[in-house]
């Protein structure tokens, strides 16, 4: 047996089974299924059909706004079937998708129109995305503003009721003569013109990550890196995608977890993409009970927060081949008490924006504990030493996760202004620290920037909070990094308790006892009614460490 953490899988299917572009994703499907509903969003409903009509139409009127092959394209956009239609429309052209959160601020948004050098800027005139983001279009390249109308999206019972209920969330749009209604592009006549796509070096999507502090990163991940992902994908999960999905989209599309696992690879399978424009618990719940909703990407505090609600029974998950949580690791315990409560299979993946997402997925009827997968095909995944990255480690210890395959992106935008991501030989650098079993399943330890360093030795917040959620008190934990003057660092608990629970610090101390060492365990527990979240809804880490005044370098 090897004993070096390389770990290689071999392709499964020919190169060949998914079109070079990924426009041909829909027009494919289109042509396979024009009947069979695309999307439903808050009732309303469109077939492929008609969101491929829809698509060229935008497409041409994008083309009339002058973009072309290499343009970037930001769309700033909650889940309404405007995400949809603008991704292909944009892809049709041979330009590129720059994904904004709607709801960063105005000075977030100007850093990403700079740095990406977007021309034109699709939003929502929902004034809560749509006043900062045209505010932080002033002194950037951005010379066409297209506006959605969210109401029109909606079913035309509730686009009345919206329309009177919530005007006043509805953005008074000003004159500027570089605002296009969405309406003129939509009723474009004009013929497109055809647009070469090479795969391997051809830009589909910028994908920024992590924070916005400093110069934002974003990734540029090729037709080819997304197209080889969802090969990737299908072949780990080909029981779930059998026979068409109806995919619940609560994540939002602006994310690469929700662009793969919720839009990429239902349409590629023909089904359903049921969306929605934000996450809450009760809309979700009446959601599923209206549709047969068979696959459910979520990150791990949308599954706590749906335990939260007595209405969550398993008569809701009829049809559910499998709920697929990634974003943030996914807590043993966590993953337990849902499957138990909605008596469904909930798998585990990891992967990054770097990566188009997914490296590893725990395979259907074979998780394990803790693990966040084995690695999907044709993915070379290496442990290399925390002290020298040039040198593999043996099996089964930790180091830093690195990986090398056709869904790692070329590098970021304007990648000489950052320091290189790679490794002499070629392998991404993830930054997670992780170990590979014998089996060949990846467990993740944390990231390298985030471990605590305790008198000389290093303390994994992953272990510390792992062992806090198997407390049944315990809802949500984050464990920092705090000064000590003795150990230089030592790990704080913030705790938020299960509602009606109860447990004191002492308790929870004690409780530790029993799965960490004394060098482990945390100094402080403290309890909050709330952690910081991200706009996805993972646990920020960041937002805590500058709520506690410290720095997370």
């Amino acid at each position: 047996m090897n004993t070096m953490t390389s770990t290689t899988i071999p392709r499964e299917s020919s190169p060949d089974a998914l079109p070079r572009d990924l426009f041909a994703l829909l027009d494919g499907t289109a042509a396979q299924r024009p009947d069979a509903r695309a999307l439903d969003f808050m009732g309303r409903t469109m077939t492929y059909r008609e969101l491929h009509r829809t698509v060229e139409r935008v497409a041409a009127g994008l083309q009339d706004l002058g973009v072309k092959k290499g343009d970037r394209v930001g769309l700033s956009l909650p889940n309404t079937p405007y995400s949809v239609i603008f991704f292909f429309a944009v892809q049709r052209l041979g330009a590129i998708v720059v994904n904004l959160n709607p709801l960063y601020v105005q000075h977030e948004v100007k850093q990403i129109l700079i740095a990406s050098g977007v021309s034109v800027l699709v939003l929502s005139d929902l004034k809560a995305i749509a006043q900062g983001t045209f505010l932080a279009t002033e002194k950037t390249q951005v010379r066409h503003i297209v506006v959605c109308p969210f109401a029109a999206a909606l079913p035309p019972v509730k686009s009345i009721l919206f329309r009177i209920a919530k005007a006043k969330d509805i953005w008074r749009v000003p004159e500027d003569e570089r605002i296009v209604p969405y309406s003129v592009l939509a009723r474009s006549d004009s013929t497109l013109r055809p647009v070469a796509i090479d795969p391997s070096r051809d830009v589909a999507v910028l994908q920024f990550t992590g924070g916005t502090t400093g110069t934002p990163k974003a990734a540029m991940l090729t037709h080819g890196n997304l197209l080889s992902n969802i090969q990737q994908v299908q072949g780990m999960v080909r029981e779930a995608l059998a026979q068409p999905p109806v995919t619940l989209g609560i994540l939002p599309l602006f994310h690469v977890f929700a662009l793969m696992a919720v839009m990429l690879l239902t349409v590629v399978a023909g089904g359903e993409i049921v969306l929605l424009p934000r996450f809450d618990a009760k809309t979700t719940l009446g959601t599923l009970r209206r549709t047969r909703v068979s696959i459910l990407p979520a990150v791990p505090t949308i599954l706590t927060a749906l335990l939260r609600e007595k209405a969550l029974t398993p008569d809701l998950f009829t049809h559910m081949r499998a709920v697929i949580s990634g974003g943030a690791p996914l807590p043993v315990a966590l993953r337990k008490r849902f499957e138990e409560t909605a008596r469904c299979p909930v798998v585990e993946g990891y992967g990054l924006s770097e990566t188009s997402p997914v490296l590893t997925l725990n395979p259907l009827g074979a998780v394990r504990d803790g693990s966040c997968g084995k690695i999907v095909m044709n993915t070379d995944l290496q442990i290399r030493s925390l002290d020298n990255v040039a040198e593999q480690v043996p099996q089964g210890q930790k180091g830093e996760v690195c990986v090398r395959g056709p869904q790692v992106m070329p590098g970021y935008w304007r990648g000489d202004e950052i320091a290189s991501p790679f490794t002499e030989d070629g392998y991404f650098r993830t930054g997670d620290v992780g170990y590979v079993d014998a089996d060949g399943y990846l467990f993740l330890v944390d990231r390298l920037k985030d471990i605590i360093i305790c008198g000389g030795y290093n303390v994994y917040p992953h272990a510390i909070e792992e062992a806090l959620h198997k407390h049944p008190a315990v809802l949500e934990t984050i464990v920092l990094g705090v000064p000590d003057s003795y150990r230089g660092q030592a790990p704080k608990a913030f705790v938020v308790l299960r509602p009606g629970a109860r447990a004191t610090a002492e308790e929870l101390a004690t409780h530790l006892e029993e799965y960490l060492s004394k060098i482990e365990r945390p100094k402080e527990i403290v309890f909050r009614d709330t952690l910081p979240k991200t706009l996805i809804g993972k646990l920020s880490r960041k937002d805590l460490m500058i709520q506690e005044g410290l720095t997370s370098s």
